[in-house]
Formats: structure tokens, C-alpha cells, sequence
């Protein structure tokens, strides 16, 4: 059975940081591309992050570009996502999801292609 357990979220103000991680089982990080995506109540899914699985490509939602950053301890099989200058639009639950096939499209579109998902996790950011 495929497993993704996010942890890492938490309440932040304006301006601070979090690192989120999404650790696996079931599947080895080696052989899959990694994403995080992130929701809010009554908005479609937003691709903020994705990893291919030989780590050689990395892809950015505009909106979070020079303020996070993806990275990947294939020895841990864990994805991290440092996310650094807050902001209250960064508010949503964040939620890290595999799949074999890697691409920026499937990144971009909130996710569709990706196979195995975790439960999420909430990220507030306060005023």
C-alpha cells in the first residue's frame, strides 16, 4: 500500500517560514516525481512545486518563485518544501502527491496525472 504523510504545517505571520515534508512508503522517491499542491475551499487545486525523480528538473508556480523551495533525501524517501517570505495568500492546505511520469503540465494543472496522494496539511499565514 502507497503511503504520503505530510507534516510541517502550522499557524505563521507575514514574513516567516515553514518547511513541509512529505515522506513515503510503499514507493521509493528514486523512481517517482514529486509534487505539492495546495487548495483552498472553493478554488480549484494550484500546483505550487514539482521534482522529477532524478531531482534534475524543478518546476515553480509563478506565484511562489524565489520564496520556496523543493528538494528531495532519496535516502530519507522524503520531498521537503522550504517556504520562506510568507504570505496570507499562501493560506491553503498543501498537499504532496507522486506520480511516474514527470511533467511541468501535470505540475501547472493542479495535479492531474499524479497518482498517489497524501492526506494534507494546513498551512495558515497571518496578517
Amino acid at each position: 500500500e502507497v503511503q504520503l504523510v505530510e507534516s510541517g504545517g502550522g499557524l505563521v505571520q507575514a514574513g516567516g517560514s515553514l518547511r513541509l515534508s512529505c515522506a513515503a512508503s510503499g514507493i521509493s522517491f528514486d523512481d517517482y516525481a514529486i509534487g505539492w499542491f495546495r487548495q483552498v475551499p472553493g478554488k480549484e487545486r494550484e500546483g505550487v512545486s514539482c521534482i522529477s525523480s532524478s531531482d534534475s528538473i524543478t518546476h515553480y508556480a509563478d506565484s511562489v518563485k524565489g520564496r520556496f523551495t523543493i528538494s528531495k533525501d532519496n535516502a530519507k524517501n522524503t520531498v521537503y518544501l522550504q517556504m520562506n517570505s510568507l504570505k496570507p495568500e499562501d493560506t491553503a492546505v498543501y498537499f504532496c502527491a507522486a506520480t511516474f511520469y514527470y511533467s511541468d503540465t501535470y505540475c501547472s494543472n493542479g495535479g492531474e496525472g499524479y497518482d498517489y496522494w497524501g492526506q494534507g496539511t494546513q498551512v495558515t499565514v497571518s496578517s
